[in-house]
Order: C-alpha cells, then structure tokens, then sequence
C-alpha cells in the first residue's frame, strides 16, 4: 500500500510538472497573452521536425551553463577550427555536455543495477560514465578539428599550384582565391571554405592582413600559416606576389618530397614488429610443421624401439 501511495504521488507531480512546462515553456505565448490580456494575431502552426525539437533542447540546455569568458572563447576557437561556424554552436555544446553527462550515468546505473560486482566498482563505474558524457562532445570536436586540419594540408599544394597559375595569368590576389575556391569545391572543399571566408572578410571592409591572419588563426595548420605570412611579406614591402607564391610552392613541393622519402626510410623499422610477429610464424608452421610431424610419426618410434 505505501508503494502504491508513493507512485500515485510521483505520477501527480510528474504530471503537474509536465502541464506547467508545456504552457510556460513549450508555448510561451499562451501565457503571455493571458497574463497581460492582448491576443497575438493568429498565425498558422507550422509543424516542427524532430530533430529539431532536440537541437531545441539541447540549445536551451546550453543556456543554463554558466561559463568564464576565457574558456568561452578558447572552445569558440576550437569549433571553429573543427568547422563549426554557427551562432549558436557553443550552447548547443554545452547542452549535449548536460544531457550526455546525466544520460549516460543513468543508463550506466540501470546497466549495473542487477549486476553482482563490488558497490566500489559500480560507482567507479557510474562517474566512468559520467566524465565521458561530460568529456565526450570536447573529444569529438578536437577529432574533428584534427581531421579538417589534415583536409586543409592536403588540398593546399594542389590550391597553392592553382593560385599560382591565377596569379601568374594576370589575375589579383583576392580573384585568384575566389578562382580557387570555385575550381576546387568538389575537391578540397575545406581549404575552398577557407578561401570564401576571406572573400567575405575583404568585403565587409576588412584590411588584407587582418584577413589573412585570421585564415592561419582559423585554421591552425603550419604550412598554411607559413603561406600567410610569404603573402603579408610580399604585400608588405612590395615584392611580387607571383614570384613569392612560385618559390613558396616549390619549397612546399620539396618539403613534401622530403616528408614523403622520410616516411619511406621509416617504413623498414615499422615493418619488423609485423613481420616477427605475424608474418614468422605462420611461416615456421608452414616449413618446419610437416617435418615436426614427420619426426614424431617416424623417428620417435624408432628411437623407442631401440
């Protein structure tokens, strides 16, 4: 009787809860309105994905988190370098950091509810769950900022040859990048958004450094930020741009030669852990497993015998 008496009393409230937070929260307006006494003009109801009922949600999470402004901007950098441009891309971080950070160690108590391992080990694994829910979206956004950085470095040769070759047809800095990023959008599309960004920054009245200095702040990869600073020194003090952007791409060209021999002088030291592991057993099976076998048929009887 008592348990039926405490559901009865949890499902009220739960009830009571949910119809509070549907006026206030879901439909604001409603209320409003009977506060106040003005109707709104009636508009029609346009139905609502569910995904983005939970991008919603997780917006509105973000928003209860209370943040120091240093550490605002050092993840505001590091979902911007991952790709990650949306206004509202840092709330929505904070709210998947909530809600994966309750989530996981509920379901990790339901998981280890009925187990039969130490009380210790439960709640070690319990706060387990909890880091990685509250971790996990910063790892994801640093996985992801790593591999666009590797996108980056791998389009830029084959945009900086291109650039040189607009360059050096008569075009100027800013239409040879716009030529770029349209002849590599399918491509290399990362370092093409890059190139776009800085399309976009000349024309909201931005200094040319000043947007090629936040291209390397953006991206974070050396050699783009070794080409930034070849073209702030050319515009600078004057010297071509052609020719500082051909003796920059052939020093890239070997650069990328020189990695690539390094890589190849590495890869006999890399190979021996397979080899001897891997690849020696199976041929000592192969060779030395039919005679083993053979002597243990033929030459051990015969020692037995005698």
């Amino acid at each position: 009787m008592p348990l039926i008496v405490a559901f009865l009393v949890f499902l009220t409230v739960a009830i009571a809860i949910a119809a509070a937070g549907l006026k206030m929260w879901v439909r604001p307006k409603e209320a409003i309105e009977r506060v106040t006494g003005m109707e709104s003009p009636s508009q029609e109801r346009i139905p609502v994905h569910p995904s983005l009922v939970f991008h919603d949600l997780v917006k509105r999470l973000g928003n209860l988190v209370p943040a120091s402004p240093k550490d605002v901007s050092v993840m505001q950098r590091r979902l911007i370098r991952a790709g990650i441009k949306g206004q509202n891309a840092l709330r929505i971080l904070y709210g998947a950091k909530i809600l994966l950070g309750v989530t996981f160690p509920i379901l990790m108590s339901f998981a280890v509810a009925n187990s039969e391992a130490d009380s210790t080990n439960k709640i070690a694994a319990i706060l387990a769950a909890a880091a990685a829910g509250f971790f996990g979206p910063n790892e994801y956004v640093k996985l992801k900022s790593q591999r666009r950085q590797k996108a980056v470095q791998r389009g830029l040769a084959n945009a900086l040859d291109l650039l040189v070759v607009c360059v050096e047809s008569g075009l100027g800095l800013d239409q040879a990048m716009i030529q770029v990023a349209k002849e590599l959008e399918q491509a290399h599309r990362e370092i093409c958004e890059e190139f776009a960004l800085i399309n976009l920054e000349l024309k909201a009245g931005k200094r040319r450094v000043e947007a090629l200095r936040n291209l390397a702040d953006r991206t974070a990869v050396d050699d783009l930020k070794k080409l930034v600073a070849v073209l702030i020194q050319a515009d600078r003090f004057g010297t071509g741009i052609a020719q500082s952007l051909r003796a920059h791409a052939d020093f890239m060209r070997i650069q990328a030669r020189q990695i690539a021999e390094e890589k190849a002088a590495k890869l006999g030291v890399k190979l021996i852990f397979p080899i001897f592991f891997c690849i020696m057993p199976s041929l000592f099976v192969v060779t030395v497993g039919p005679m083993a076998v053979k002597i243990v048929r033929e030459l051990l009887p015969m020692v037995n015998n005698i």
